[in-house]
């Protein structure tokens, strides 16, 4: 069954302020309460829509998002100065040391990546093997028409065009998951290449954006680019999406479902921080990811823990309802037990 994209959102930099009250108890009448994160553009627009529905359904509390990336996002939150942080990569362990009032990382969706490209003169999916992609963004292969995407594409028209790479210029936790994803795969990306993180010295002359909705706005006004993006911010920017080649050798068409299987049998550490950089799956797409929510385990006070614990809670109950319709994967039965169990953590001082 193919994932429906019902993609209604634009995509949003900045998300707004919206109200919210337990998904099981009627809204509370009384002073507003108020909590505000930042960080992660590749849930920005899931987070989006569960804003929206919390203002219509709950108009007694408030909650503001803003889509900065998962760097500036685990930077605010390490500073305190935002009720909740946002990250595509989590807690990194000497990140988690400096959050004074201790760190609950807590997935609540999941995603796939993918290579989206500008060549409007092909009517199929280019197919790209996972040597070709890595070295497209290495640098070492230059132009569309080389012989290496002509050998995996041989009833495609490439053009003789220069291939121009688009990449996260903020930090950012896509950039790690794809960089993960790299050197997971290539010797020379891992070790000889940039390695992986969420700031990255790409090489040669690759074109910078902010955000996954900067990345595909780049890709959409210039022809011969590829980048990496969210599957469903590229959907909703209707791009072209290539075909990459699994750990078992297949070509897999991105969607919800091809990274479905991933999540559905990952197995959770402690700290709910799974990474999938090569999955293994005769339909498994290479390039999955969870997406978390950074809370503080100690509040200053009661008021903020509860409204915390509340909004996450829907997140975890109400909110998994429009994963699929915007382009993400629910979490899986046993990543959300894990989630809510790790929610409880959450308290006052």
């Amino acid at each position: 069954m193919s994932v429906r994209i019902r993609l209604l959102l634009a995509i949003a930099t900045l998300v707004p302020l919206f109200g919210c009250s337990k998904p099981t108890v009627e809204p509370v009448v009384g002073e507003t309460l108020g909590i505000r994160g930042a960080g992660a553009t590749f849930p920005a627009p899931l987070y989006k829509k569960w804003i929206e529905e919390y203002q219509t359904a709950f108009p007694d509390r408030h909650v503001a998002y803003a889509a900065t990336g998962s760097g500036d996002g685990v930077h605010q939150f390490i500073a305190e100065t935002v009720d909740f942080g946002g990250s595509d990569a989590g807690l990194l362990p000497d990140e988690e040391a400096r959050v004074t009032r201790g760190a609950v990382t807590i997935p609540v969706t999941g995603g796939v990546l993918v290579l989206a490209y500008n060549l409007p003169n092909l009517t199929e999916p280019l197919k790209l093997s996972r040597r070709v992609y890595v070295d497209i963004f290495l640098g070492k292969i230059k132009r569309w028409n080389d012989p290496r995407i002509a050998a995996e594409n041989p009833d495609l028209p490439l053009p003789k065009l220069d291939i121009v790479v688009v990449a996260r210029q903020d930090s950012s936790g896509t950039t790690y998951a794809f960089t993960n994803h790299l050197s997971s795969i290539s010797d020379d990306w891992k070790s000889d290449g940039p390695g992986t993180g969420k700031l990255i010295d790409w090489p040669g002359s690759t074109m910078l954006a902010d955000g996954n909705g900067g990345v595909a706005g780049q890709i959409q006004r210039s022809h011969g680019s590829i980048g990496y993006v969210q599957y469903g911010i590229a959907a909703h920017a209707k791009l072209q999406m290539a075909s990459l080649e699994n750990r078992a050798g297949k070509f897999i068409t991105p969607n919800g479902d091809s990274g479905m299987q991933t999540l559905e049998n990952a197995d959770l550490p402690e700290n709910l921080q799974a990474f999938f950089p090569d999955p293994k799956g005769e339909d498994s797409y290479p390039i999955v990811t969870l997406t978390w929510l950074l809370l503080y385990e100690k509040y200053a006070d009661a008021e903020k823990a509860e409204a915390v614990e509340h909004f996450v809670t829907w997140c975890l109950e109400a909110g998994q309802n429009y994963s699929d319709s915007l382009g993400y994967i629910p979490l899986s039965p046993s990543v959300l037990a894990a989630s809510t169990k790790a929610l409880r953590r959450v308290s006052n001082e």
